[in-house]
């Protein structure tokens, strides 16, 4: 009978891939908001602005902005940027918006009467907002050592 080649357990791999990942300099921190109460269609105009864009320059595209959104995204921007720096210790001036997307979350179902008995549902959508927050410096100083690491031929 051939020698089949063994692999390590399972547990072995997850936790060698952890160990592996803690190992590797954190470059981004993120913040979720979920359930929010405003259509995803109204949050992702918002969004959409900040998105790319430096933190202090996101903050003040926000802070004019006249929707109402402009408020929710401002708050987990913010909450993005405290994990950033008490959690991974990041820089808050190097910091730019790398992801920002606007999910659908579940739709509240309500009866809108209508003439002669009929009713129409009407849909009060939620949505789930998340944004990841990078470090420039730290990600420059990545992409140099793997350059360095890996020279071409």
């Amino acid at each position: 009978m051939p020698e089949v080649p063994t692999r390590p357990k399972r547990s072995v791999f997850h936790r060698n891939r952890k160990e592996q990942e803690q190992a590797q300099p954190k470059i981004e921190a993120r913040a979720v908001a979920r359930y929010i109460r405003i259509s995803p269609r109204k949050a992702r105009a918002v969004v959409n602005a900040i998105r790319g864009k430096s933190v202090g320059e996101a903050f003040q595209i926000l802070e004019f902005s006249p929707k109402k959104a402009a408020r929710i995204v401002s708050k987990v921007l913010r909450s993005a940027v405290a994990n950033a720096e008490n959690n991974f210790g990041l820089n808050v001036d190097t910091l730019y918006v790398s992801h920002a997307v606007v999910d659908d979350g579940p739709r509240m179902k309500r009866l809108w009467p209508r003439g002669r008995g009929r009713a129409d549902i009407l849909q009060k959508r939620f949505s789930h907002i998340t944004i990841v927050v990078r470090d420039s410096e730290k990600e420059t100083q990545d992409n140099n050592m793997e350059s360095n690491n890996n020279p071409q031929e």
